[in-house]
């Protein structure tokens, strides 16, 4: 069987490589040019590193992925701990460890473990046609391929979505979050925070923090409520947003790593936008996954993590089910949907606590940070991946 697949992130290349493993013929179409993924870094859960492991990435993946057994709140005005405890508990119950990682070092990975030629860059989706029996992509340049199946990673202002999802009662639409997120890499200082440890600091529904990455680094993201919108040019207002929102903070952490980022090295700007769960994924012979298929905030790091169940269960179906693409693509879209929407709304929910959206919900939550042992913060991080597909119901033991 033949597959097309559009984008070559991390979604995209991981159902590349699920369906490769069948023995099926794949090539991956991307409009970007060069290996340029948006954000530093991601936040790999046992959920995620799971599915990377099934891809017979495990080894890979546990070298780029950055040591990190301790997590602690501190009050971004004082410096004041808050709360600080292991994350041990959260691989002894999922049975794997979780990892950040670089982003571009992950996309480099999946996209050599994919193979040269399988994926070509700098090619735009501009039609789907789905005849019954062959799915035919073309392309901004005039060209066209055809294959038994297409599979749309093409991010949250997916093209293939809005194929998908044409004749469905209501399309979904893209909603800004609240707040703007900015990123990037600095060299590990641990007058930021420990080398092995997720480092937090809060204030005002603001949030600076620090989570260590392969090749003695920091991935670091701080996110700023604001309106969408709002004029940005790297090359000119550098890193002018970050001394306003974090400037004035007393905590010493904070002010060592705003002196530390470097805008012409590693800084992004994004702005944090989702889309209410819908569960129309499938037309015919073409689905969505990924970000296409459930955009969500960042606010508790499942993102990747989603996208790489969807690749696990299109695997699953196409090496388990026999009455055709239709109906496989059915059964993928049924494993997915519900949970996927699921997550996408306890970011959403998460980020009104983190962002003081509701300044009384975030004072609580900063109150009961200094009361916490760690057992909400692990129950709530386990608690998103208990769920997985890739557990097959019997991934957590308490």
């Amino acid at each position: 069987m033949k597959v097309i697949v559009i984008g070559a992130g991390v979604g995209g290349t991981s159902a590349a490589l699920a369906l490769q493993r069948l023995g099926h013929d794949v090539v991956v179409y991307d409009q970007m040019r060069e290996n340029k993924p948006v954000g530093a870094a991601l936040s790999l859960w046992s959920n995620g590193v799971k599915v990377l492991n099934w891809l017979g990435l495990g080894d890979a993946v546990a070298a780029l992925g950055g040591r990190m057994d301790l997590m602690a709140y501190y009050d971004g005005h004082t410096g004041e701990q808050m709360c600080r405890f292991s994350l041990d508990p959260v691989t002894t119950q999922t049975g794997q460890r979780p990892y950040p990682v670089a982003r571009a070092d992950l996309q480099a990975l999946l996209m050599d473990a994919v193979g040269p030629g399988r994926i070509r860059l700098g090619m735009r989706l501009v039609g789907v046609d789905d005849d019954g029996t062959t799915v035919t992509a073309t392309f901004a340049d005039g060209s066209t391929d055809a294959a038994d199946l297409l599979i749309g990673a093409d991010g949250a202002r997916s093209f293939t979505r809005d194929y998908v999802t044409a004749d469905a009662a209501a399309r979904p639409e893209r909603t800004y979050s609240g707040y703007t997120n900015f990123n990037g890499l600095v060299p590990i200082d641990e007058r930021i925070g420990p080398a092995d440890q997720w480092t937090t600091y809060v204030a005002e529904g603001k949030r600076c923090a620090v989570m260590p990455v392969a090749g003695d680094r920091f991935y670091f993201f701080v996110d700023v409520p604001q309106p969408a919108g709002l004029p940005y040019d790297r090359a000119v207002d550098g890193k002018a947003p970050l001394e306003a929102a974090f400037g004035g903070w007393g905590a010493p952490g904070v002010r060592v790593l705003l002196d530390a980022i470097d805008p012409a090295v590693s800084l992004n700007r994004v702005e944090i936008w989702d889309i209410d769960p819908f569960h129309t994924w499938v037309r015919g012979r073409v689905a969505i996954l990924g970000d296409a298929a459930h955009n969500t905030t960042p606010d508790i790091g499942q993102g990747a993590c989603s996208a790489l169940e969807d690749s696990f269960a299109l695997g699953i179906v196409f090496a388990t089910n026999t009455l055709g693409v239709e109906d496989a693509l059915l059964r993928y879209q049924r494993i997915r949907s519900e949970r996927a929407g699921d997550l996408v709304l306890r970011a959403r929910k998460r980020a009104v606590e983190t962002h003081a959206f509701d300044p009384a919900v975030t004072q609580a939550w900063y109150e009961g940070l200094r009361h916490e042992d760690g057992t909400g913060v692990i129950r709530g991080i386990v608690g998103n991946i208990e769920g997985s597909p890739v557990n097959l119901g019997g991934g957590i033991l308490a």
